[in-house]
């Protein structure tokens, strides 16, 4: 599932293919991922416009063109942007196609369709994004703590795009892991310590994953571990324990991360 290192990577390849260049075709191969906007109006408002500063919040990425409307577009579990050719083939995944200029063409591909693209004004961006807290990368400590104040398990927290927003179920493990900190924890029993312990490690690994341009398979991450058979931390050599918790698939080190 795209992340935010996946969104900032996508807000890369958005500004590297497309930025300062005329929308001149607009293609909806699949009209079903589209939110409150008919493909005839997506085609409407943005042939002829052309494509400034993207910016990214959470998982969200905005593109904003030179007249009014934010192209918003959210990659759920399998979406992605991709820079062609208007000449390449057409894959199976390709929704929706935006030539700009003669020779490029940004694709947005998605397998399983459980997001996608919003056309909004303004203050309909405005709307979509108070429903998020705080960006993962930009939130200061203060506004970490006072996101987290009340809550109960800090997974469940980390995950909650409501309280933070950008982090993703790979990034919420590393992060625990790296802070010692046992996912199941109320995150409202964390010592000012731990706090303090689990934003520094949020903002290293954030931008180390932004870097990579995902959340890497590092031997040294937990991520590189956990998918293996009889995983192992790759801190202490002690058996990984899996478990759910937030509805998610998690993975701890027990002796690393200890239940209190």
């Amino acid at each position: 599932m795209p992340e935010l290192p996946d969104v900032e990577a996508f807000r890369g390849i958005l500004a590297s293919c497309a930025q300062g260049r005329r929308i001149s075709h607009v293609d909806v191969c699949d009209a079903s991922v589209l939110h409150g906007v008919s493909a005839a109006r997506l085609r409407r408002d943005l042939t002829g416009r052309t494509f400034t500063g993207p910016q990214r919040h959470g998982k969200w990425l905005l593109a904003a063109t030179d007249g009014e409307p934010i192209l918003m577009m959210h990659f759920g579990m399998t979406g992605e942007l991709a820079c062609c050719h208007p000449d390449d083939e057409v894959g199976p995944y390709d929704r929706v196609l935006f030539t700009v200029g003669r020779d490029r063409q940004l694709r947005f591909r998605d397998q399983r369709k459980l997001q996608g693209l919003w056309l909004e004004d303004d203050s309909g961006a405005a709307r979509i994004l108070d429903r998020q807290g705080p960006d993962a990368m930009e939130v200061d400590r203060s506004g970490f703590d006072e996101a987290l104040s009340g809550r109960r398990g800090v997974k469940s927290a980390l995950l909650d795009q409501s309280v933070l927003a950008g982090l993703g179920n790979l990034l919420a493990d590393e992060i625990l892991w790296r802070a010692r900190i046992q996912p199941a924890r109320r995150a409202a029993d964390l010592t000012q310590a731990e706090r303090g312990r689990l934003y520094r490690d949020m903002r290293r690994t954030v931008r180390s994953a932004v870097e990579a341009g995902r959340v890497p398979g590092r031997k040294s991450w937990l991520t590189g571990h956990r998918d293996a058979k009889d995983a192992v931390c790759p801190r202490c050599r002690e058996q990984l324990r899996r478990g759910r918790i937030a509805g998610r698939g998690t993975v701890w080190c027990p002796h690393c991360q200890p239940d209190s």
